[in-house]
């Protein structure tokens, strides 16, 4: 054999010991029952009497991080808690009560609506979106209120550009009714306010010489962006000194050239989960601080500016069938193969439902089957020999987030040392 041809057939034949043995590597076992905790669960809601995919809350941890959050919160700010993140009165109830807060952040007109019917007259709400003058006219025209809950001194409607302070000043005309404006400013997430102090000084002057019709409430600032942006573009010092410079720019506008509008009860909110821990101190210019996702974490804040806060939400669904392989449409005769090949394949179940927004969580042993595909019905996991499922015992999953993911549930689950203790419903959207 030629030197050359038998090199070009040894190389090739390492060439597929590599990539076998690459491959062999990544298709490892996959190996683990629930952790002890997640037994206990799930034998709770293999007891419970229904069976479903169930949105659940962990209030044990969730008092844990709640406990983290006071550590956080210094003694001269107010703490806000965002509703879209926690879209349920008794767990939105449950917070309050847990922090000491009567303040809410909402960014929706339906969940305004479903609120204000229960709240009383010491609420306090901001909405952390600007809402289209439809939603306020809606509002006002379908409000029902049970326990006292005055709109025009207890929500804060969030406005974000001299049309829509207008707006808003007409609409209050037009009704015979007063509204208290809140302004949206750009502290560099560029994502809708004022960004300019001159653009800012206009609406401030239309405010002014409007004061029968609506009043100065005070300023929003969202920065995420302090921690999301990577800091080889922008350090998380300089977004932070960013923040505080222009925030501080408009409060002192205020102060001094319309005094009229300024008073020591209004709002400079701003913050949000992930920014929570940079607001903790001196220098922050915010008197009133909003967040929601760090009571549940879900998977998108697992970052380390919330590092002591723990996953508190799960979702959990019922095994539906059960098979000791793994057969595919198609490519049945391969299913043998694939068994051997992916050990991870040697069993496969269907759960009830599916292609939520989480990562599958416990058992340890479980992955979705990206060759079956999503389903909203009844989605594919498999699992190895090593992993050990029946039909009905319950997979459970994180949530990528809760805003959304949340609302896909008609209740949630409250549980307390792996059982189940309450049943809380979920606001419509």
């Amino acid at each position: 054999m030629k030197r050359r041809k038998f090199f070009k057939i040894t190389g090739f034949s390492l060439l597929v010991l590599f990539f076998a043995g690459l491959i062999a590597r990544l298709l490892k076992t996959k190996s683990g029952n629930y952790a002890p905790y997640f037994s206990k669960l799930n034998q709770s809601l293999k007891k419970y009497k229904k069976a479903n995919p169930f949105l659940l809350i962990d209030l044990d941890v969730l008092d844990e991080n709640l406990l983290e959050l006071k550590k956080l919160i210094p003694t001269n700010k107010s703490f806000r808690v965002v509703v879209k993140s926690l879209p349920s009165i008794e767990l939105l109830n449950y917070i309050m009560q847990k922090v000491s807060t009567k303040k809410l952040m909402i960014f929706n007109q339906s969940f305004l609506t479903q609120i204000s019917k229960y709240s009383d007259t010491t609420i306090d709400i901001l909405f952390g979106k600007p809402m289209p003058i439809k939603a306020v006219n809606y509002y006002y025209d379908t409000l029902v209120v049970e326990n006292g809950f005055h709109a025009s001194k207890q929500v804060q409607w969030l406005v974000d550009t001299e049309k829509r302070i207008n707006e808003y000043i007409n609409f209050a005309k037009q009704n015979n009714i007063k509204l208290l404006l809140n302004i949206e400013i750009d502290v560099g997430l560029h994502r809708g306010g004022f960004s300019t102090l001159e653009s800012l000084r206009k609406s401030l002057q239309i405010i002014s010489k409007n004061k029968e019709h609506v009043t100065f409430s005070g300023f929003m600032g969202y920065d995420a962006h302090i921690v999301k942006v990577p800091s080889v573009l922008l350090s998380r010092e300089k977004g932070y000194q960013n923040m505080c410079d222009f925030y501080n720019a408009c409060k002192n506008l205020v102060k001094n050239d319309f005094q009229e509008l300024w008073n020591d009860n209004l709002t400079f909110n701003g913050a949000g989960s992930p920014t929570l821990g940079l607001h903790n101190q001196p220098s922050s210019p915010l008197n009133d601080i909003s967040a929601g996702s760090f009571a549940v974490m879900p998977t998108d804040f697992d970052i380390d500016t919330l590092e002591q806060f723990k996953p508190a939400s799960f979702i959990a669904t019922p095994i539906l069938k059960e098979y000791n392989n793994t057969n595919l449409p198609s490519i049945e005769s391969l299913s043998n193969i694939l068994n051997v090949w992916d050990p991870n394949m040697q069993n496969s179940y269907y759960i009830f439902g599916g292609s939520w927004m989480a990562n599958y969580y416990q058992p340890e042993g479980i992955s979705g089957n990206a060759i079956f595909g999503k389903s909203t019905n009844q989605v594919m996991i498999n699992a190895s020999n090593e992993t050990k499922l029946d039909v009905g015992d319950y997979v459970f999953l994180r949530p990528h987030q809760s805003e959304f993911v949340f609302l896909q549930f008609g209740e949630v689950l409250a549980i307390r040392n792996a059982k189940i203790v309450n049943n809380w419903s979920l606001l419509n959207i």
